[in-house]
């Protein structure tokens, strides 16, 4: 079974101008977020994204953008597991310290 985090709260970012269809981000990606499409890669599965940044520390030609560890997925399931409340820090510096 694939692994399945929260929905629509992934950073993961693809610029598919920059995209040379070099295929590392399919190599590297542990959750098979990324495919291959018309010789360009693209997110097919975003929400399959664990936010690691295996992708785009290892894209040669900065076509990924995701905030590795910092956000509301990452947020969310760390609050679950230290039994705190969940802060992604979107808030916008307002009061509120909720995630989203």
């Amino acid at each position: 079974m694939k692994n399945r985090y929260l929905k629509n709260v992934s950073t993961l970012k693809m610029n598919s101008d920059r995209c040379t269809g070099c295929g590392m981000c399919i190599e590297v990606c542990p959750h098979k977020v990324f495919d291959l499409k018309n010789g360009r890669s693209e997110i097919v599965d975003k929400d399959a994204c664990m936010e690691c940044g295996a992708c785009a520390k290892n894209c040669p030609f900065n076509a990924i953008e995701v905030n590795p560890g910092v956000g509301c997925a990452q947020a969310i399931i760390k609050g679950w597991l230290t039994g705190t409340e969940p802060s992604c820090d979107c808030s916008g510096g307002s009061s509120n310290s909720g995630c989203c």
